[in-house]
């Protein structure tokens, strides 16, 4: 295969061109915003390329035409101007406070005076960069380039401590320059994991083009399908040697582990490139996703707002507007796990303009689960994925009360983060959970759990449905009774019946108190 390297983890343009690492032409994009446009905004999961993808811009900009020999911008750029480029970015440390936030915004700004001899006549943030790009573009005579990434960090680093609303008002402060600035700022882009609407940061910037649903930008980042066998064959055959499997298996598990990322409607799916170069350097199907770790404010926000799983599984339907934008003050979920990369979009309804958002791909699935679980079951994780083991082998034996054993200790007593009136909610979505991270197909209409929803989980061989009921202070036998015969007379068992499987029936009851898993009777 001879020598090749696989950029994992790199993020300067300069360094993986001098260092032949591969690269995934963008280029063409990078064209296409710069001849078509001015101020983009896009929003993009972590570890999708965003940082890659600016600095491969910053070194256009700065008129480096040897990087860019073979690629798609070297035939359609003719001039290679060279402009000042500001690069501003806040992906480099954590903000959980305002001086840390304005320690950072000082040592940009500082680099920057210095580099291009300005002298500090206001030592207010938003002074500063205002008169940094007027005197830079008065100096040079050229217009300046502006990059910003990770724009929304400091926010979200702070999220849901007194800190935020301070972290807030400065960005707002110093991000105001930009539009008054418009005359001498040549290309303005820039990057975050949200699209956030309440804080309204760039306020000023009516004209920000946002490229983040944008059919034309969708695989800007990441790898696409096309791009994968183009440019990575010699990693997937070595691949699939090492897992002695066809090209064709392997390049099917490829996808079912770390494809399906759809940015709108409609267009080719786009892997993680992180997870996907993960997985062709080490030749093993591996769960990265929590090797490049679990975004803080969605954990955040997982711990203080409540959850309802029906919104987040099996397929959620939405307009546009009720998950691409973030307001920090609301109880709507779905922006920020869709702008983690937990979601993304499966489907659209033209007429209504409805969108189908669900999990892209098996790895992701099972790391936000995961992260639920973690949440809401006092079970010590190592323990926990040891009994989802085991929960997979006792279905698999058709050994019903082994598995819910397993999910009684799991939730043998109600979490003090959830309230008593939440304790339905609860022990579906952890039902649900479980069941999930077995691997198997599980269905759950995730209604009520007081007799209105129904889990079923297959196997190979066998159709589980679970009917859940609280007890309500009911005897444990007519509530179990009634729950079984809610699955005959709703027609459970016909609607998920498969020719040549073995149906259980079950009926479990948890307790109103708080107490758990009361007991199970099967038919």
């Amino acid at each position: 295969m001879g020598n090749r390297y696989l950029p994992i983890g790199i993020q300067d343009f300069e360094d993986l061109r001098r260092r032949g690492f591969i690269y995934v032409d963008k280029t063409a994009f990078i064209d296409k915003v710069v001849r078509e446009g001015k101020p983009y905004f896009l929003s993009r999961p972590r570890r999708f390329g965003k940082s890659l993808l600016l600095s491969t811009m910053e070194y256009f900009f700065l008129g480096k035409k040897e990087l860019f020999d073979g690629l798609y911008i070297s035939k359609t750029e003719k001039e290679w101007t060279q402009y000042p480029v500001i690069k501003i970015s806040f992906g480099a440390d954590n903000y959980p406070d305002l001086n840390c936030l304005k320690s950072q915004m000082n040592s940009i700004l500082s680099e920057y005076e210095g580099k291009y001899n300005i002298e500090v006549s206001d030592e207010r943030f938003a002074p500063r960069l205002k008169n940094l790009i007027r005197l830079t573009s008065e100096k040079t005579g050229k217009q300046v380039v502006i990059l910003i990434d990770e724009y929304d960090k400091p926010i979200l680093d702070a999220l849901y401590t007194e800190y935020e609303e301070q972290n807030r008002q400065e960005l707002r402060s110093f991000y105001s320059p930009l539009k008054d600035c418009d005359k001498y700022i040549r290309f303005l882009f820039i990057t975050g994991i949200t699209k956030v609407s309440h804080i309204n940061i760039f306020s000023g910037l009516n004209q920000l083009n946002d490229i983040s649903l944008n059919e034309a930008f969708s695989s800007i980042c990441g790898i696409s399908e096309s791009e994968l066998t183009e440019y990575f064959m010699p990693e997937i055959e070595a691949l699939a040697k090492r897992q002695e499997m066809t090209v064709e298996e392997t390049k099917k598990k490829l996808a079912e582990m770390y494809d399906g990322y759809h940015f709108t409607h409609d267009v080719e799916g786009v892997y993680n490139p992180f997870c996907l170069l993960k997985c062709l350097s080490e030749k093993d199907f591996g769960s990265y996703w929590f090797e490049s770790g679990t975004p803080s404010f969605l954990v955040k926000t997982l711990k203080n707002q409540p959850l309802i799983l029906e919104h987040l599984v099996n397929g959620r339907q939405a307009k546009e507007d009720h998950f691409k934008n973030y307001d920090p003050d609301s109880k709507n979920m779905l922006p920020v796990v869709y702008q983690s990369g937990y979601l993304t979009i499966k489907g659209f309804e033209k007429e209504e303009r409805l969108f189908t958002l669900d999990f892209p791909n098996r790895e992701v699935e099972e790391g936000f689960l995961s992260i639920l679980l973690d949440k809401f079951v006092t079970v010590p994780y190592d323990d926990l994925g040891l009994e989802i083991t085991n929960l997979r082998k006792a279905l698999r034996a058709h050994n019903i009360d082994k598995a819910l054993s397993i999910i009684k200790s799991a939730i043998a007593d109600l979490p003090t983060i959830v309230k008593k009136d939440m304790c339905e909610n609860y022990y579906e979505s952890v039902v649900h959970l479980m069941f999930r991270l077995t691997g198997m197909r599980v269905v759950s209409e995730l209604q009520s759990v007081a007799g209105r929803s129904d889990v079923v989980a297959a196997t190979k061989d066998a159709v589980f449905i679970f009917e859940l009921k609280m007890d309500r202070g009911q005897d444990f036998e007519s509530v179990a009774d009634a729950a079984l015969n809610q699955i005959d007379e709703n027609g459970y068992a016909d609607r998920f019946a498969v020719n040549g499987k073995t149906m259980f029936k079950i009926g479990m009851v948890f307790s109103s108190e708080g107490k758990g898993l009361v007991g199970w009777k099967t038919r």
